[in-house]
């Protein structure tokens, strides 16, 4: 079935959703709606609307107008089997001795390397996304100098691939938390998959924000692969998570995001010890001062 996506932008996140609101008064009505802040560090929002039938455009920018927003650009999404797509385009990814993979390509595990699946209809975390490979190089890295942690909280976790590139690699008391009830299920599903099933406690908490966590605490390893406002955020509540000497890795973080990165967890007793960029995305590894 074709499906039509109308997407526009606009610079203030009240009148974003206020035209979000709007966008469901339309005849004919989409099916569904998202409002969100760019990544790209631009302070815009985009809001889009999809439909199972052509959309009113006369109406759409009408609401354009009324919302002060850019005009929409309405197009037309042919049916298409994206798990299939994605089974087709994502190649296994390699990450140190780290290799992320979907149940498709198990026969390509290479001998020697730590196994971590992934299926190709997780969109976030598969390993492609230069944040997830980043965190991954990182934790090689750590485990190239010798490094060992016995308590690692994954804050963030999505897919929890990190969760579980650190519980292959150590024993202990290893927490994936996400602020995404979903996120806390996709979490616990590959960990059944990759026969990890209780190896890692999934959490729904926001930052630290869970007795388990503060029980826990503090760690001698958190991953963050957020976004640079919810990072800078939680830099004192992480600093105060992590043990001295410590490390924290972190991504999402556009690269000419990562400086202000690394002088606010600086000033939080968090020094970068390595960075590394891929494509457009840097991720820090950090060291809280001992």
């Amino acid at each position: 079935m074709t499906t039509f996506t109308a997407l526009t932008t606009l610079t203030a996140k009240a009148q974003a959703e206020a035209l979000g609101e709007a966008m469901e008064r339309l005849n004919p009505e989409p099916t569904g709606i998202g409002v969100f802040e760019m990544e790209d560090g631009s302070g815009l929002w985009e809001v889009g609307g999809y439909f199972t039938e052509a959309p009113d455009e006369a109406g759409l920018a009408l609401l354009a107008a009324m919302h002060d927003a850019k005009p929409f650009v309405v197009s037309e999404v042919p049916e298409t089997d994206w798990v299939a797509h994605v089974r087709r385009e994502l190649a296994p990814v390699e990450a140190g001795r780290f290799f992320v993979y979907g149940s498709h390509d198990a026969d390509k595990l290479p001998e020697g390397r730590i196994p971590l699946l992934i299926e190709a209809a997780m969109a976030f975390g598969t390993g492609h996304h230069g944040t997830t490979l980043g965190c991954l190089l990182a934790l090689d890295c750590l485990l190239d100098q010798g490094f060992e942690a016995n308590k690692v909280a994954d804050i963030g976790c999505g897919t929890a691939v990190l969760a579980m590139a650190a519980a292959r690699v150590w024993d202990g008391s290893i927490l994936a938390s996400d602020i995404d009830e979903v996120a806390v299920e996709v979490a616990e599903a590959n960990l059944k998959a990759n026969g990890m099933a209780g190896q890692v406690i999934c959490l729904e908490a926001a930052g630290f924000d869970h007795p388990q966590l503060q029980e826990q605490a503090p760690f001698d390893l958190i991953f963050a692969n957020i976004l640079k406002g919810p990072l800078v955020a939680l830099s004192p509540e992480l600093a105060a998570n992590l043990r001295p000497g410590g490390y924290a890795i972190l991504s999402g973080i556009l690269n000419e995001q990562a400086d202000d990165v690394v002088a606010v967890y600086a000033q939080n007793g968090i020094n970068l010890t390595r960075r590394e960029e891929i494509g457009e995305w840097t991720t820090l590894l950090l060291q809280k001062a001992a």
